[in-house]
């Protein structure tokens, strides 16, 4: 951070002290929930969380517990004329006492984000005063208003409910009739009771990191009677049935709030919200339920609702039923847009979904005895599955999402698992959904490969880069380039998907993904009566531990590859599953207790003190333990481990340079085979010369209705070189136009006939000097799959030109970061 750019930085630095202080800090005036209550802090703060409340632990919590309340104090305080404010550091104190000399602004950095409302105190303001809230660290769209006043306290109220996602709040000084005073201010967040039960560490802080995020993210967003969103203006603040998957799958791992996700699948059992998949996500999440609760009630209770769900994607299946949403990814019909252009990529998707579930509840409903349920949906899995795989060539076309979800049916042979492994799996680049909802499903399938090293991988591009970022929860969508154009806590790209959410809740799978494929635990049957413990740390971890809840108690578990030392503690009425890993080495003997179980060419014994060998199966040496308590292992390895190196990230596609100098005069220097100057014509049309290599052209957006974006003539008649010149003699007589759109993003789609390289560019112009900023994305036209780092235009009042290369048809995304439109003024051909 420069001084020179913005003022005075003050910080308050954290540790155990500063999450005790919450619960001792007050605001003056009542508040709409109590204080938190009802339990204490147990040991110290984990320093990957970025949950204030960590370490507290409610001594009883319930589905029907109402929310409670925390404040916290700015952990950063910026201001450009820090000379206005008097003495800003007291504001990260705890006695604030900031004189107000003049007009300008103040930002507070609470360093998380919460649903929370912002308040200060003055016992003597004169003059006018706005609050600003954002998850970025510019204000957030239409997240400024004047405060309502209560006694000597001044309260941002932007909705009934007054909580928003809150990460960072500004005081604006408007006017200012005398110096006046900051006794106060506070984030009052809100917070549902809730323990963390589960937990996750290991030998790359980032992983750890990364499910503290998420978890934190769901916690911080449930609401009083259901799972939900922090941001209030948003219609998914209350969980979509499909949404809510990964963020109650989360949850059953770390906080065990078995009633809870019981109520949000009542909640959302009736509703679908016109969206297929997210049906069969409601069913999927019935399962998970069931698995970590052995509740046969509850699954009795809904049984007819998921027949029907799953009835109806039999029904449907092979007819392109419209899907309505599958993913914000372009390849899966970019969220909402497949209403309007539906795309192969999710309906195969959608197929290979439904023939996951029916395989999973066939054998749940064997599990319950259930035999007509259970016949019934295997002989749905199998026949249909025979069904799409009798061409020698039916995978042929899928990209990584129908890819994942073929995997995940577990129906697939070896040699089409490697085809897959072998291919999308192994681009480093596009094995990422733009969505972390969506790479739940990714990582599962990797797993299903045993693609270890490159999971967890995935796991730091997508969620570590989003921590890097400067996030404190999970994304709604999210690019790792993003990193390396913006910086720290910048307002990022919008997308299909409208503002991007820095708080999306739905993206914590990873939670769940990271308990029962690396650390390792997970149910074999219902409730954890029988559960599997083998541990994938691939080449890249040294160690792991952590903790699953169950029914039965908590299942603990820690293992280290390189010393061969681990531990389980296995509670009462559990029979466990332990793999000991080979980790890619000869094993020389282990010892479970101090007793030989394995000496290098057999088993010792065929039952000890409950220890039952399991014999070799997939890289680990299994036993089963059938008695609880404590089981130390030690592993004697043949020296020496392989070490992967992660597969580099490769773009086929380039940005050749940036352009801030040529303006509008572009005829000589961009444009030799053909141009597009973008509404140039009366009556919005484009002013045209395409090249003979060149198709076809297409733009699309969505919102605010489907089509073509729209026309904008800033000015009809313009000698300004930054509007684009009519000719290649660049004559001076100028239109200043663009395509825009007025909502989150808009493409064009250029259809190329041949394969030689080719350079397009684009140009650029914020010409009434508001401050836009824009990301470009540019995919391939086919296959949609990402072909370049993300570009930012911005910085552009006198306009910008982008040189891409690339030897076939693209597709341009336009993402709005900042400013009323997102915009397009012309492109070149060479």
């Amino acid at each position: 951070m420069s001084l020179s750019l913005l003022g005075l930085a003050l910080t308050l630095g954290v540790g155990q002290k500063g999450h005790e202080d919450i619960l001792q800090l007050r605001s003056p005036i009542a508040q709409p929930y109590a204080y938190v209550h009802g339990g204490s802090h147990v040991g110290l703060p984990i320093a990957e969380s970025p949950d204030p409340t960590i370490n507290y632990r409610w001594n009883t919590i319930k589905n029907e517990d109402d929310l409670q309340i925390y404040v916290l104090r700015p952990k950063l305080v910026v201001s450009k004329t820090p000379q206005l404010f008097g003495n800003l550091a007291s504001l990260t104190s705890s006695s604030p006492n900031v004189e107000v000399k003049g007009i300008g602004s103040i930002r507070l950095d609470f360093g998380v984000e919460s649903g929370a409302w912002i308040e200060f105190d003055s016992p003597d303001l004169a003059g006018e005063v706005e609050i600003s809230i954002s998850e970025y660290n510019q204000p957030g769209v239409d997240k400024t208003r004047k405060p309502e006043r209560i006694g000597n306290t001044y309260r941002l109220k932007l909705n009934e409910e007054y909580y928003e996602g809150v990460r960072f709040g500004w005081i604006h000084v408007k006017s200012i009739q005398k110096p006046w005073h900051i006794t106060g201010i506070r984030a009052v967040c809100q917070v549902k009771p809730t323990n963390y039960a589960g937990s996750f560490a290991c030998s790359d802080p980032m992983l750890t990191k990364a499910w503290y995020m998420s978890a934190y993210g769901v916690k911080a967003s449930l609401c009083k009677d259901y799972f939900g969103s922090i941001l209030m203006e948003r219609g998914d603040r209350i969980s979509f049935t499909g949404d809510a998957h990964p963020s109650q799958a989360a949850a059953l791992v770390a906080f065990a709030n078995y009633d809870f996700v019981r109520k949000n699948l009542e909640n959302t059992s009736k509703q679908d919200n016109g969206i297929r998949s997210y049906s069969l996500y409601w069913v999927l999440s019935l399962l998970d339920y069931y698995k970590y609760t052995g509740d046969e009630a509850t699954l009795q209770h809904f049984l007819a609702n998921a027949d029907a769900k799953l009835e109806s994607a039999y029904k449907a299946f092979g007819t392109n039923p419209p899907l309505s949403f599958y993913g914000w990814d372009d390849g899966l019909g970019a969220g909402f847009e497949i209403w309007f252009r539906p795309n192969t990529e999710s309906q195969s998707a959608y197929k290979m979904l439904s023939i996951r579930l029916w395989s999973e509840f066939a054998r749940t409903m064997e599990e319950i005895g259930n035999k007509e349920l259970f016949e019934k949906y295997r002989r749905y899995a199998e026949e249909k599955y025979a069904d799409v795989s009798k061409s020698p060539n039916w995978t042929k076309g899928f990209g990584i999402h129908a890819s994942a979800d073929a995997v995940n049916t577990d129906f697939l042979d070896s040699k089409t698992q490697q085809e897959f492994s072998d291919g999308v799996f192994s681009d480093r680049v596009n094995r990422l959904s733009i969505s972390p909802f969506n790479q739940y499903f990714i990582l599962q399938a990797m797993s299903r490969l045993s693609k270890w090293d490159d999971a967890l991988t995935t796991v730091d591009d997508m969620w570590g880069g989003m921590i890097r970022y400067g996030g404190t929860a999970t994304f709604e969508v999210y690019r790792p380039t993003w990193n390396s154009v913006l910086a720290k806590n910048d307002p990022v790209p919008n997308s299909q998907s409208g503002i991007t959410s820095l708080c999306h809740p739905w993206g914590a799978g990873v939670v769940k993904w990271l308990n029962e494929d690396i650390l390792g635990i997970s149910p074999k049957y219902p409730g954890f009566d029988e559960y599997d413990v083998k541990p994938h740390l691939g080449t890249k971890l040294n160690w792991v531990s952590g903790t699953t809840p169950t029914p039965h108690g908590d299942i603990k578990f820690r293992y280290d590859v390189t010393t061969g030392k681990g531990q389980l503690i296995s509670p009462k009425g559990t029979v466990a599953r332990l793999g000991i890993p080979m980790a890619g080495r000869s094993v020389t003997q282990i010892r479970i207790n101090g007793k030989l179980v394995w000496d290098g060419d057999a088993y010792e014994f065929d039952e000890f003190d409950g220890i039952k060998p399991g014999g070799q199966r997939d890289e680990f040496f299994m036993f089963t333990l059938t008695k609880p308590g404590q089981y130390d292992i030690q592993t004697t390895y043949f020296p020496g481990r392989i070490k992967t190196i992660p597969s580099k990230e490769t773009y086929p596609a380039r940005l050749v340079k940036q352009d801030f100098q040529t303006r509008g005069n572009w005829g000589g220097i961009y444009g030799r085979d053909g141009h597009i100057l973008c509404g140039y014509l009366p009556g919005s049309k484009d002013k045209l010369e395409l090249p003979s290599y060149v198709d076809s052209i297409d733009y699309f957006r969505a919102f605010p209705k489907a089509g073509r974006p729209d026309s904008t003539v800033w000015e009809a008649s313009t000698s300004n070189p930054v509007a684009l010149a009519p000719d290649r003699q660049n004559s001076p007589n100028r239109v200043a136009s663009c395509v825009s759109n007025s909502d989150q993003t808009m493409t064009l789609a250029i259809k190329i006939k041949d394969r030689k390289k080719h350079r397009i560019t684009l140009y650029f112009a914020d010409w009434k000097n508001l401050g836009s900023s824009q990301a470009v994305e540019i995919l391939d036209g086919e296959t949609m799959q990402l072909l370049a780092p993300v570009s930012i235009v911005k910085n552009h009042v006198k306009g910008v030109y982008l040189v891409f290369e690339y030897d076939r048809s693209i597709k341009f995304r336009f993402n709005k970061i900042r400013g009323p439109l997102v915009t397009l003024s012309g492109v070149f051909f060479d």
